[in-house]
């Protein structure tokens, strides 16, 4: 993930927003057949954007 663009890491970012929802909205209606997967696309969510923050921070440290 680290050598990913910015772009590609914001792109990233709404697909796991997106999904995170959808999973959300399987496991109120009782379809989610492994709640786990929630837990690993928070996780993969937290990833991203400390990913996205230490790239910031390389920034203004540059200028």
């Amino acid at each position: 993930m680290r050598e990913m663009s910015d772009s590609e890491l914001y792109a990233e970012l709404d697909k796991m927003k997106k999904d995170l929802f959808n999973l959300r909205f399987q496991h109120v209606t009782g379809q989610l057949e492994n709640p786990i997967q929630m837990r690993d696309t928070k996780k993969d969510i937290a990833r991203i954007k400390t990913i996205i923050r230490e790239k910031e921070l390389e920034q203004a440290q540059g200028e």
